[in-house]
């Protein structure tokens, strides 16, 4: 590439980073980070990028690669174009019949051009007044269909049943991986029908000695403003600290921003309080990377593990459990099911307003950042994440 060239493309590739993760690029992307991003350019554009390459390409950008070359196609660069144009969604062979050209990229490319020279951008000149009696019509009815479509659209609605568990699939269907640890992760499948993840040790905001993450968090992006969210388990009995599994809400994949968690956990530290052994329902918010502290704005005792012993028969109502958030604008509701059967009804735990917009929604299991309580298997059986409108 030559130097405009060059120039464009490392601006560019900046703008799309931050459109993908909200922040600018400021360390070379990781490989889960590349499957994301890949996988945000495919779900916006209809056009494919390598994961490897965005990573590549972050390295280059940043200079973390001194004496490396990179040299993207002009299909790339289109791409890239096109996701921060928020271009309508075509696929490769509609580009080649209508779009070989690569408009895009050069209009990109010219319009920064044109500004970091102090030029003025270029303004059509006006057409014929033929030429607008015939166009404006058909803009006119162009715009109307537009605007039924989006009064009319069908709710985002996405299920997943855990059926197929293999990476093709998980992919496939939206899901990006996160801190894997593959020992665990290959025996995600070991339950027929669910998808099984471990209580590993991580936890989502860090201590004084240990560094933020969760291994084997499974992410899908969340593209719409308001929605409802559900999982359900099946006879997961956490019974050391802090063994836990839920759903987490976050701003960005790096756990900078804003982040909530609904969560069915146990629990024995009292603070030096005579020790009361509970399973709990347990839901959590920080305001990021800037606060050392979160809140825990929710902590509903489900049953005291103690009290096993004279009814042994509450455990069945863990058989299935299932946790549920619901947004509407600002308002977080939250609520858990637990019993014997599949049908019991939800119960409210905690309604909260928390300015936040959350852009991923994940589901974990893990222990926090003790050693000694164990790594237990929980069984997920069930997804679901719908639109819901924005008004109560």
């Amino acid at each position: 590439m030559n130097e405009l060239d060059n120039s464009a493309f490392i601006q560019l590739f900046k703008d799309a980073c931050e459109k993908c993760f909200g922040q600018p690029l400021k360390t070379m992307l990781t490989e889960t980070e590349s499957k994301l991003f890949c996988n945000t350019i495919i779900d916006k554009t209809g056009l494919i990028i390598g994961f490897k390459s965005i990573k590549n390409y972050s390295a280059y950008v940043l200079n973390e690669a001194p004496g490396k070359q990179e040299n993207p196609s002009i299909a790339t660069l289109d791409t890239l174009a096109r996701y921060v144009a928020d271009a309508p969604y075509t696929d490769e062979i509609k580009r080649k019949t209508g779009e070989s050209h690569y408009p895009y990229w050069f209009a990109y490319r010219e319009k920064l051009a044109r500004a970091e020279a102090g030029l003025p951008e270029v303004t059509p000149l006006p057409k014929k007044r033929s030429s607008i009696l015939i166009i404006a019509p058909v803009v006119a009815l162009l715009l109307l269909s537009i605007w039924l479509m989006v009064q009319y659209k069908k709710p985002v609605i996405f299920t997943d049943n855990f059926t197929i568990t293999n990476q093709d699939s998980l992919t496939a269907n939206g899901w990006y991986l996160h801190a894997t640890d593959t020992a665990y992760w290959n025996k995600r499948s070991d339950t027929t029908n669910a998808l099984t993840l471990y209580t590993l040790k991580g936890d989502n905001w860090p201590d004084s000695t240990h560094t933020q993450g969760i291994k084997n968090l499974l992410i899908r992006e969340i593209p719409t403003d308001c929605f409802t969210a559900e999982i359900h388990l099946e006879k997961f009995v956490p019974r050391e600290n802090w063994q836990q599994a839920g759903m987490l809400l976050m701003e960005d994949t790096l756990f900078k921003g804003k982040t909530m968690r609904l969560s069915l956990a146990y629990n024995d530290y009292t603070g030096g309080y005579p020790i009361s052994k509970q399973v709990i329902i347990q839901a959590i918010t920080s305001l990021g990377n800037n606060f050392s502290k979160p809140e825990e704005i929710a902590h509903t005792t489900l049953f005291y593990l103690d009290s096993i012993t004279k009814t042994p028969a509450v455990l069945h109502n863990l058989d299935h459990s299932a946790l549920r958030i619901e947004k509407h604008g600002n308002t977080f509701r939250m609520l858990y099911a637990d019993g014997a059967s599949e049908t019991t009804a939800f119960k409210e735990v905690v309604s909260r307003d928390f300015d936040m917009q959350p852009r991923y929604i994940g589901i974990f299991a893990l222990k926090g950042f003790v050693d000694s309580a164990e790594n237990m298997p929980v069984h997920f059986t069930f997804f679901r994440l719908s639109e819901e409108p924005c008004s109560k």
